[in-house]
């Protein structure tokens, strides 16, 4: 009887312990777990589409410095990350947008030393398909890409801002651009883009 006292004893003890080892554990893993998350911005433009900026500026562009560069070169500069998916189980269609962030231009008070849009290029990347770059001033609309994502899929989308090297405006000069990049569902896009496929 004793014997069996001491054994039950023992295992509440040892249940205690093992209890008190995974709650150490589990603590610190569910806050670096979230904190993680926190790092990412969430934002879903429409009840279809889960849009995740995968960088700390969540959907914020800027350059903070002048640095013209070629395009080979502002190929490889920071790289800003959007996760698209489908929810749906048909085709949606949508736009990435660049707009000026015009929250941040106040905040920055840099409304006299912003760079000209004719002088920033931008590149963007849909999933496998090829890196299309152009001058900021050339987009209608401030509309970068259109594009079809198809039922239940995803993709990532990779967006890169420069200055340009045909820029005159004076290396390390403290000029700045700042955009926000938004992820806009439309399915009038569907019609227009499989109409310029029958085209072609």
């Amino acid at each position: 009887m004793l014997y069996k006292e001491m054994r039950k004893k023992e295992l509440i003890k040892n249940t205690i312990y093992i209890s008190f080892i995974l709650l150490i554990a589990i603590i610190p893993t569910y806050f670096i777990y979230y904190k993680f998350q926190d790092d990412r911005s969430i934002e879903s433009n429409s009840e279809n589409l889960d849009v995740t900026y995968l960088e700390k500026t969540g959907d914020k562009i800027s350059i903070t410095k002048v640095t013209p560069v070629t395009d080979s070169v502002g190929l490889s500069s920071k790289n800003y990350i959007i996760n698209i998916k489908n929810n749906l189980t048909e085709k949606v269609g949508y736009r990435i947008k660049i707009e000026e962030d015009l929250e941040t231009i106040s905040k920055d008070n840099c409304e006299e030393k912003l760079i000209s849009k004719s002088d920033i290029r931008i590149s963007v990347k849909v999933g496998k398909n090829k890196t299309e770059i152009y001058t900021l001033e050339e987009l209608e609309n401030g509309v970068l890409t259109e594009n079809i994502m198809e039922a239940l899929d995803k993709t990532t989308i990779s967006i890169r801002v420069w200055v340009s090297q045909e820029s005159e405006l004076p290396l390390g000069a403290k000029m700045h651009y700042h955009g926000i990049m938004k992820v806009i569902e439309d399915n009038s896009i569907i019609n227009n883009l499989e109409d310029k496929k029958d085209e072609e």
